[in-house]
């Protein structure tokens, strides 16, 4: 059994301070008391490739565990190791992150896409932002309504820390246009 569910959230900025704002997300110390789960981000690599314009940037993102106490408990770990993938396609203005759990993975498969480009009604000064998410619990998979139950209460805490992450996406984009003087990025 799968939960998935899919979501898009509208920020009312330009895609440049949005996808600026994704980067600051979880290194702005403010953050921690919104985003406590986030335990530590490290970038392991990035490249840009001068022909296409793309830069490509793995990260390595150690998160609490979002599962229900005992299903920590049968695990016997609070943490979590993530790998999150981003491109950043600046000439076409998209920039597209794909996350999954590295660890844990004999027990839960996580993945979470999100993509930022500018929003089709107004691409000069909004930014449509579309996460999809799949949880996968796997050792429960023989008592179906246990892992159902398991898989739903780990999509509601993804979805609570969705909210959290916009509201740290919106304070952040604020902070820079506030930077930047109003002025145009």
């Amino acid at each position: 059994m799968v939960k998935a569910y899919r979501q898009e959230h509208i920020y009312k900025h330009p895609w440049e301070r949005v996808t600026c704002a994704a980067w600051r997300k979880f290194a702005d110390p403010e953050n921690k008391t919104i985003l406590p789960h986030i335990l530590d981000v490290d970038t392991l690599n990035h490249k840009l490739d001068p022909s296409s314009g793309k830069l490509y940037t793995t990260r390595a993102i150690t998160v609490h565990c979002p599962g229900p106490w005992f299903l920590r408990r049968i695990v016997g770990q609070d943490i979590c190791h993530c790998l999150e993938s981003t491109v950043v396609d600046a000439p076409s203005r998209s920039m597209q992150l794909t996350s999954r759990n590295i660890s844990l993975q004999k027990f839960i498969e996580v993945e979470e896409k999100t993509r930022y480009d500018p929003h089709p009604d107004n691409p000069a000064e909004w930014t449509i932002c579309q996460q999809e998410t799949s949880i996968r619990i796997k050792p429960l998979s023989a008592l179906a309504s246990m892992a159902e139950k398991v898989e739903q209460r780990c999509a509601d805490r993804f979805l609570q820390n969705s909210v959290k992450g916009r509201e740290v996406m919106e304070r952040i984009c604020k902070y820079l246009e506030a930077e930047s003087g109003g002025l145009a990025l």
